[in-house]
């Protein structure tokens, strides 16, 4: 099994090759199913949805963001914060960004949120580099979401209870590229490693695991 650096080394080298139209195209793929599914989670009235924004080679998330806008959902940013934790900033197109002091990302400016903000939330659209059909995601190597996920399930219970922890207390999905959905067991993993449900892609909405 390759470790997790080489599988995301080989993956940040994949998306290094798109094009603009590869990466525009993959955009508007994104926003339609991620929209689908939003309106299936909420039974198609507005809700509230913790999301990122996706530069560079990353998956284009930003018309994601803009129609869950416009479908009238509340969308949810990260901010960076000491010792690895997250924050929660309310966007709309008309939010202000910042650099932040943490990462070398922009940030939305306004009031910051903690974990608990969560409670009110309906999904959760995570960064990955990775997934596997056994719910097995890899980040950016940063360590802010893998806190994050551990501070949401000791705040909310699991859905499941299994013999690995369950599925997220949370409806989840990681946002790769289609060949970025690896064959079940493909990515190794940690203790403190949280599963995700889905994975959002260009092409579609799939499944992980089961409830």
């Amino acid at each position: 099994m390759a470790s997790k650096e080489d599988i995301r080394a080989g993956h940040r080298a994949g998306r290094g090759a798109l094009t603009p139209a590869a990466l525009s195209g993959a955009g508007a793929g994104i926003a339609r199913h991620g929209l689908a599914w939003a309106s299936r989670l909420t039974g198609g009235h507005p809700g509230t949805f913790a999301a990122y924004l996706g530069v560079g080679s990353e998956p284009p998330t930003l018309p994601l963001l803009t129609a869950l806008h416009e479908a009238g959902h509340r969308v949810l940013l990260p901010v960076c914060e000491p010792d690895l934790g997250l924050s929660w900033v309310y966007w709309t197109p008309a939010s202000e960004s910042v650099r932040s002091r943490y990462a070398p990302i922009q940030e939305p400016a306004g009031e910051r949120h903690g974990t608990a903000v969560m409670l009110h939330a309906h999904g959760i659209f995570l960064p990955a580099t990775a997934v596997d059909f056994s719910g097995n995601r890899i980040g950016q190597g940063g360590g802010y979401y893998d806190k994050f996920l551990a501070a949401l399930a000791a705040l909310l219970p699991p859905r499941a209870e299994t013999s690995d922890g369950g599925l997220p207390p949370l409806p989840t999905a990681a946002v790769v590229f289609d060949s970025e959905v690896l064959p079940a067991g493909s990515i190794p993993a940690e203790s403190f490693d949280r599963k995700v449900a889905a994975a959002l892609t260009p092409g579609g909405l799939l499944l992980l695991q089961s409830s």
